[in-house]
């Protein structure tokens, strides 16, 4: 069992609602200079969920289940600032108004831009929910390091998802983590460069239809988990030879030139000591039980 520091790890109770969709109100331009009018961010999405296709939908940066947000007018302002930077991946959320109180989803990832956290309820719970109800997030899991790999560093992941993830120790100071995809460093575009990966995401550019065919982007799910090689995610999103990142997708696709499927980042070094291992089941909707599993 990987030994950790869990039992100093704090637990917030932080709060939020669902986000209503968002739209600039005028026409998105594609990577190939068409226009087009689709939904995008926001919004509680009754018909797509964890563990679902992240491609082949009529929509631009899907957010699956529910997008939640303390404060839709001042996305990048506290407290919703605490809510991206405390609520983890694997989170309890537990709606506490409405006719949906007393029901219990997950977070699957934050979502850069929107500034929402993107929480997995099951369409009955959604059906119930309106945007003027509250949940309450049971935050843990940012100041969790691995006691034995000091070199691979652990962001926004809840401790008990970590055990769940299916991560083995090899006995040469490595970890092997199952992951669906294998995403080569050129393929990251929209949010590289960040100065730290607390909260928000970055994005698999799926522009090239090549490259998308040859590393099999296109079958990326919601809610897997996916290796992105040679990329340092310590201290920032950056390029570095040789570096492991392991993140989730939280969003859809994207039509907009230097976007794609968004991953949020839970796992990083800056060295090969995370060695991705494919395995088509490694997404959180299989892991929790969640979703499309």
């Amino acid at each position: 069992m990987l030994k950790t520091n869990e039992k100093k790890v704090i637990e917030f109770l932080l709060q939020c609602q669902p986000g209503p969709p968002k739209t600039s109100g005028n026409w998105g331009v594609d990577h190939d200079g068409e226009p087009f009018i689709l939904p995008a961010i926001g919004g509680i999405t009754l018909n797509v969920q964890a563990g679902d296709p992240a491609f082949g939908w009529a929509g631009d940066h899907i957010e699956p289940g529910v997008s939640c947000i303390v404060n839709s007018l001042k996305p990048f302002d506290q407290p919703n600032l605490s809510l991206q930077m405390f609520s983890c991946v694997g989170n309890k959320a537990k709606v506490i108004t409405g006719n949906a109180k007393g029901s219990v989803g997950h977070v699957i990832g934050h979502h850069g831009g929107s500034e929402h956290l993107v929480v997995e309820f099951p369409r009955k719970v959604k059906e119930k929910l309106t945007y003027d109800d509250k949940i309450i997030v049971y935050a843990k899991g940012q100041g969790l390091k691995l006691v034995d790999y000091p070199d691979i560093m652990l962001y926004n992941l809840d401790p008990s998802l970590l055990k769940k993830m299916g991560i083995k120790e090899t006995g040469r100071k490595k970890l092997s983590v199952p992951v669906t995809t294998m995403v080569p460093a050129s393929c990251m575009g929209s949010g590289l460069g960040a100065s730290h990966v607390a909260k928000g995401d970055y994005d698999i550019m799926t522009s090239d239809p090549g490259t998308v065919k040859k590393y099999g982007l296109n079958k990326i799910r919601f809610g897997d988990f996916v290796a992105l090689l040679d990329h340092d995610n310590r201290y920032g999103r950056a390029y570095r030879r040789g570096a492991v990142t392991i993140g989730i997708v939280v969003h859809s696709n994207c039509l907009k030139a230097g976007h794609g499927p968004g991953v949020t980042t839970v796992m990083t070094c800056k060295t090969s000591n995370i060695e991705p291992i494919i395995s088509p089941g490694a997404n959180i909707s299989n892991i929790l039980k969640i979703g499309t599993y």
